[in-house]
């Protein structure tokens, strides 16, 4: 597979059966043949995402010392500000160029996951910065739970299996900024090739060149959405409860060719993460004489943080 498959998520929501079915083969077989899909037919307005942009680079264009103040220890980067250089992939040293901030779920009803999750952090400079996030959040989320529910019917679940686990789910809203590149990086990339933790991911962002997909035969392949599309791609809590059924493919983000290094790129990932008590264990549906169990029971709390350290974003 040499090119990203489209999909549009109103063939889902459309009432119409044979709509509804096609949309569960396409987002399907995608996910099983390279693990990454571009999307339409989502739920962010154009509205939203030109407000997001715009708060976003409000927040990186603000001076170091005010970002700093929102750098918070003790929490593994899941709220708040992460500074230039700081998150490394798994088996790398070098760290990635790119700033991030993370906005985190927004419980309902639950005052157990509440005490669990960090707080959001409240940015007092901005004042569309805050609610233009929350707001992107719960968008993203909505579209992760249908795209889910799709790939539940295609996994010969109920449709409605995965909703448990996500209400509520410890997800991250991450807005990055690849700041312009300066001098030559030392083994660096703006994101070192990696898979991701959770169990969808949806991006932002991937509107020009720089994502890149490996697919099974060991090619990069460049991944470029549509302006109106996001790019969708399975992560290893996924992979792992689907016994490897649906891929959770290596991806990252290539530095730019030397005359648009002067350039910054911003991209925003949704990580779809469920609650922590959620069992990652191979489902019976996907283990079989030619597909025997590859994985090891465990929680999705466990695998986070076990993931959290192998980045270097909490310490053993």
């Amino acid at each position: 597979m040499d090119m990203i498959p489209s999909v549009d998520l109103k063939d889902f929501v459309s009432g119409d059966p044979q709509r509804k079915q096609k949309f569960i083969t396409e987002i399907g077989n995608a996910f099983e043949q390279i693990g990454f899909v571009a999307l339409s037919g989502h739920f962010l307005s154009d509205t939203l995402v030109k407000d997001l942009y715009k708060e976003v680079k409000n927040f990186f264009d603000l001076p170091q010392e005010i970002k700093d103040k929102y750098e918070i220890e003790g929490i593994g980067g899941q709220r708040g500000y992460t500074s230039f250089g700081k998150e490394h992939a798994k088996g790398k040293k070098e760290g990635d160029l790119k700033e991030f901030w993370h906005f985190g779920q927004y419980v309902v009803d639950n005052p157990k996951l509440e005490a669990e999750y960090p707080a959001n952090i409240m940015v007092t400079e901005l004042g569309k910065f805050n609610s233009v996030g929350k707001e992107t959040y719960k968008m993203l989320e909505k579209t992760a739970k249908y795209v889910l529910r799709a790939l539940a019917l295609h996994l010969g679940l109920d449709e409605y299996y995965f909703d448990k686990f996500i209400l509520n789910g410890n997800s991250i809203l991450r807005p990055i900024h690849y700041p312009p590149i300066t001098s030559e990086p030392k083994n660096a990339v703006r994101a070192a090739a990696h898979g991701d933790i959770n169990l969808i991911t949806l991006l932002m962002g991937a509107h020009g060149r720089g994502l890149q997909v490996k697919n099974h035969e060991g090619e990069w392949i460049d991944a470029i959405a549509k302006p109106d599309q996001l790019m969708i791609n399975v992560g290893d809590m996924l992979s792992r409860h689907t016994n490897n059924k649906l891929k959770s493919t290596i991806h990252q983000v290539v530095n730019p060719p030397k005359e648009l290094w002067g350039t910054s790129r911003y991209s925003i990932p949704f990580f779809m993460h469920p609650i922590s008590e959620m069992p990652l264990n191979c489902l019976e549906h996907c283990i079989d004489a030619e597909h025997p169990k590859q994985f090891e029971d465990i929680t999705a709390g466990e695998f986070l943080h076990e993931r959290l350290i192998e980045l270097g974003l909490i310490k053993k």
